[in-house]
């Protein structure tokens, strides 16, 4: 497991990395916001451990970037413990809060709980991968070689549909009922739009979403 240290103390940071390595894992360190959302940019990361009051960029509007572009896990450290706070740092996607001073063994417990989650969810189904494409269902996020892809509402649901019938060929009239309603007064038309700019914004993962001429569209990995 790759585990992003974020704080601005040089000594918790070498805790929390000593810890992290004692059970086996890989430790980075980022001694700010701008650094972690660099260092996230350049590579991947199982799970983040994020200061909040940090120089240069703290840590929420930290972690409101990294989500733009990537969806990993992120418990926040933070010296406040106002339910203010915490409810921010879960309204923008954090997945747990430690307020400091916290134990070492703690944070590692609360690792294992968010990974173990994030694994529980991937296996459910919650999230599925093929190849660079990953799509979070819960979240309704969707994410091209970990860079984070912002759809439309009906683009998020044809793809959806897609991902549920994987494999099953569906016809443009099928499609404009399930996804749009008995009571759309559209025609193929709107489909094929749709799914243009559908294919457009998943870029080489387009290849998935198939063209079977005369019946409609299929969903092929």
């Amino acid at each position: 497991m790759k585990v992003l240290i974020v704080d601005d103390e040089d000594m918790i940071r070498n805790v929390l990395k000593e810890y992290v390595e004692f059970e086996g894992n890989e430790a980075y360190e980022a001694a700010d916001g701008m650094e972690a959302v660099r260092m996230c940019r350049e590579g991947d990361f199982d799970v983040i451990l994020m200061d909040v009051m940090m120089p240069r960029l703290d840590g929420f509007s930290a972690v409101k970037e990294i989500k733009k572009f990537k969806d990993i896990p992120v418990i926040m450290l933070s010296a406040r413990g106002e339910e203010y706070d915490k409810l921010f740092g879960f309204e923008i996607g954090v997945d747990d809060y430690v307020t400091k001073p916290f134990s070492p063994k703690e944070v590692m417990a609360r690792i294992n709980v968010v990974t173990k989650r994030r694994k529980q969810k991937e296996e459910t189904g919650d999230i599925v991968t093929f190849e660079g494409l990953t799509v979070d269902f819960a979240g309704r996020n969707v994410f091209v070689d970990g860079d984070k892809v912002d759809l439309t509402p009906k683009e998020y649901e044809i793809l959806f549909y897609f991902i549920k019938n994987k494999g099953i060929a569906l016809s443009r009239e099928k499609l404009l009922y399930d996804v749009w309603g008995f009571d759309f007064y559209g025609d193929d038309r709107t489909v094929d739009t749709h799914i243009k700019m559908l294919r457009a914004n998943l870029k080489q993962y387009r290849k998935f979403i198939v063209t079977l001429r005369g019946v409609g569209y299929k969903f092929e990995v």
